[in-house]
């Protein structure tokens, strides 16, 4: 379970479309335009309380995203107490529009594993041999059996 406030009497609480879908959908308190490149926090009048051993992760939602809306930052620590904002950029070459009450981002519930940072001279060898950033794009010498 998660515990939700609510915070302004236009918020909606999060809900997922469907019962198997993995993000529960985040609704705006507030009309927002936004023109090409702008950056806006936008309001959901809630606040969550994610439990200790979790994190929230605010991401896009596909059908946004594919018209030029993305969600630029989210993660919700459990200690976060707050309203929930979601900041967006549009990367469309035309204004998009949010409507009060639209469903525009969605919220992940993960699990965080909680690993101290240490420092090695070496690090150990993983499971395959890659390269640099983007690697596992790149065409390789190695054979089929070693990846």
């Amino acid at each position: 379970m998660l515990p939700v406030k609510r915070l302004s009497p236009k918020a909606t609480l999060p809900k997922r479309a469907n019962p198997w879908d993995a993000g529960l959908d985040l609704y705006s308190i507030e009309d927002v335009t936004l023109k090409p490149g702008e950056v806006k926090a936008i309001g959901t009048g809630i606040a969550v309380a994610i439990p200790r051993g979790f994190v929230g992760l605010i991401k896009d939602r596909s059908s946004r995203a594919l018209k030029g809306l993305h969600v630029l930052a989210g993660v919700i620590d459990p200690g976060y107490r707050e309203e929930v904002k979601v900041v967006v950029t549009n990367l469309s070459d035309e204004e998009i529009t949010i409507k009060e009450g639209e469903r525009f981002a969605q919220l992940l519930i993960l699990p965080v594993a909680y690993l101290e940072p240490y420092e090695v001279s070496e690090l150990p060898l993983g499971d395959t041999r890659r390269g640099g950033f983007g690697s596992t794009d790149r065409t390789s010498s190695a054979s089929s059996d070693n990846l």
